[in-house]
């Protein structure tokens, strides 16, 4: 996934969220649409699980969802779509970052690093079909792609406090999207991967600015 991360952390831009949080397209959902939209949802997971990124298609989603495939392109207008909604979903469902200032910045990152990291612990099938569908130039990917990004960035500009310099949240993202690919590519666990974002900050911001918790 840390390719697609650092397309989305170059383009961070901040895109509003629909009236309903979870539309997966850019129009508003009526209650029974948006049922349909997480039925979708959860047929992807399932099915990226069963056959993996290759044997995705919109139309066996549709088949395990239940509903017509011309009512999953009516949503949806292709299995990145469809991969790049899971994604957005699971980025808005996470807790809020905690920003008590009487807890150190370091322990602040770690925490909100964890949370994005453990989707990415659950599926590897779900993570590896996500990166490819992330890249997609489908403009619908693009616009759930910009919103993931700053959902991430929100999230570390949050955890570290006000008054940061905004290139220390830049370099967060950069130290966390290569933390991924480093994951990925065996050299590290993904369980390492809150602690190394929290030490960059930790470096970054200075010791003597942690905040009233202190440093570990």
């Amino acid at each position: 996934m840390a390719g697609a991360l650092r397309q989305m952390s170059a383009s961070v831009a901040v895109v509003g969220d629909g009236a309903h949080g979870f539309e997966a397209t850019r129009r508003r959902l009526s209650p029974r649409q948006a049922e349909v939209v997480v039925q979708l949802v959860r047929a992807t997971e399932a099915e990226v699980d069963a056959v993996g990124y290759a044997g995705l298609t919109v139309r066996s989603v549709a088949r395990r969802a239940g509903v017509a495939p011309a009512t999953a392109y009516n949503y949806f207008s292709s299995k990145d779509h469809l991969l790049a909604e899971v994604l957005w979903r699971r980025m808005q469902g996470l807790s809020p970052v905690d920003t008590d200032g009487s807890r150190s910045v370091h322990d602040r990152v770690t925490d909100a690093v964890r949370g994005m990291v453990l989707f990415t612990t659950e599926s590897a099938a779900l993570v590896d079909a996500c990166t490819v569908a992330l890249l997609s130039p489908n403009p619908d990917v693009k616009h759930l792609r910009d919103r993931v990004g700053a959902q991430i960035h929100r999230r570390l500009a949050a955890a570290v406090g006000p008054g940061v310099d905004p290139m220390v949240v830049r370099v967060l993202e950069t130290s966390f999207s290569g933390a991924l690919l480093a994951s990925g590519m065996g050299h590290m666990s993904s369980l390492d991967i809150p602690e190394f974002v929290a030490g960059a900050a930790q470096l970054l911001i200075g010791r003597g600015a942690a905040g009233a918790g202190g440093t570990r």
